[in-house]
């Protein structure tokens, strides 16, 4: 079995790198900025060409490419994408959200006088490989057949996570080995979903254990090549014991689904208890010291979360009326998107917005640092302390090309009684350019320390 991949391979242009491979998912952003890659001269030949002019999103053997509303526009085969209209300034084409175009094997994008080839490796198998029919799992439905795939769960019951996971259980029940660590636990209450799956509060018939079970639902029938990817990579958050990092126990999958038992949080997430509007700053600054230092260890072995928000900063109670945050699902987004089980959403409609999504992350995914789990965390506290996202993002705009093109609103212009000092923290932990913010989940929460005390 060969990889899926992606590939651009110059054409024509003058470029230091003729070909540009991706095997795993990645955002691709074309243009003259110097964080572009690949970037295009900022010469005579190139001057239609925007400083950020197109995203490509690509993930193997799927990619599509959107226009940020360019002068000149992108072209696909010599058709033109995405061009603004005539006597429209960048501005206001910026408030304007242009259609994706898929590509395909052969394609040809021209930028200025550069032009990119596209080519596409699906990853399948030579003469010998087997077709096997795919149903549904929890309907029975005949979904067609897929190279060695057995289990998938529809569309359509997918949008309902828990009656997956009371299927799932029963199959545990009734001894199907590989859902053995999830056998004998009944459902008490959800806890809460998303895009890919759901979180239930699960307790063992027989121990009284309580856990946060989860499930993730493929958007597409996951090979097995594909779920060992996910759960190798699973495996490396598993692996992290920290006080302020949830424990992830078990990982598996079985009947189309993965599924995972974690530590329960009774305080629920962050977000939750952002809905009753703001905390005082010794709160915050307490919550995201004790998320960075999870961060911290994170990072010691190389992991970087990529996918951090309020939503899976987790609180625990302690005796003595203090709170613990601990930072969940490490990983898991970031493992579940570049297996390729997400389907090709993270830039589109049903992506939602970036809020807490750094300017390297973007330009940079595949490769992103823990600079950006720096950034995520920055913008956590923001967004406890003032009620509101470090950047606007407004209705009908690109929040890609917001996320691009404006920087964070100082905390202090939100109209919120921040302390000078905590403000002038917060303001510099959320600059984009190297150097000027803050390199390590470690010295943000030394800066913090000199602050508001927790």
């Amino acid at each position: 079995m060969t990889a899926a991949r992606v590939t651009l391979s110059l054409v024509r242009g003058r470029l230091d790198t003729a070909e540009y491979v991706f095997e795993e998912r990645a955002t691709c952003l074309l243009g003259r900025a110097d964080d572009c890659s690949p970037r295009l001269p900022d010469d005579e030949h190139h001057r239609t060409v925007s400083r950020h002019h197109c995203l490509l999103d690509i993930n193997p053997p799927a990619a599509r490419i959107r226009d940020f509303g360019s002068l000149n526009g992108t072209y696909v085969n010599e058709t033109r994408i995405g061009r603004r209209e005539p006597g429209q300034t960048p501005e206001e084409a910026s408030s304007s959200m242009f259609p994706e175009h898929d590509l395909a094997d052969g394609d040809e994008i021209r930028l200025g006088d550069t032009v990119f080839r596209v080519g596409v490796t699906t990853g399948e198998q030579g003469p010998r490989r087997t077709l096997v029919l795919v149903h549904c799992t929890k309907c029975g439905r005949d979904l067609g057949d897929a190279d060695g795939v057995e289990d998938y769960v529809c569309a359509s019951c997918q949008a309902e996570p828990a009656a997956v996971l009371r299927l799932l259980l029963e199959l545990a029940k009734g001894g199907r080995r590989e859902l053995a660590p999830i056998a004998g636990y009944e459902l008490i209450r959800e806890l809460g979903r998303g895009g890919m799956g759901a979180v239930h509060l699960a307790r063992h018939e027989a121990t009284d254990e309580v856990v946060a079970l989860k499930v993730m639902l493929p958007r597409v029938a996951a090979s097995e090549q594909a779920r060992a990817r996910f759960l190798r990579e699973v495996a490396l958050t598993r692996a992290l014991r920290h006080p302020n990092i949830a424990a992830l126990h078990d990982a598996g999958f079985g009947g189309g689904t993965f599924f995972f038992t974690m530590e329960y949080c009774s305080g629920g997430g962050l977000d939750d208890r952002l809905t009753k509007g703001p905390l005082p700053p010794d709160e915050a600054v307490s919550l995201i010291r004790q998320v960075l230092a999870g961060l911290e260890h994170a990072h010691a072995h190389g992991v970087v979360h990529r996918d951090l928000s309020p939503g899976n900063i987790l609180l625990r109670p302690r005796e003595d009326g203090s709170t613990t945050a601990k930072v969940a699902d490490f990983g898991l987004a970031k493992a579940f998107d570049q297996a390729g089980l997400s389907g090709l959403t993270r830039t589109g409609t049903a992506a939602g917005k970036p809020y807490f999504l750094s300017r390297r992350q973007v330009v940079n995914f595949r490769d992103a640092t823990p600079i950006v789990d720096v950034w995520a965390a920055a913008a956590c506290l923001y967004r406890a302390l003032s009620g509101t996202y470090p950047r606007d993002f407004p209705r009908g705009r690109d929040p890609w090309h917001v996320v691009l093109q404006e920087p964070a609103v100082p905390i202090r212009e939100r109209g919120t009684e921040v302390p000078g000092d905590l403000a002038m923290v917060v303001d510099r932990a959320l600059r984009e350019d190297p150097g000027e913010g803050y390199a390590t989940a470690r010295e943000f929460a030394e800066a913090l320390a000199t602050t508001t005390r927790s």
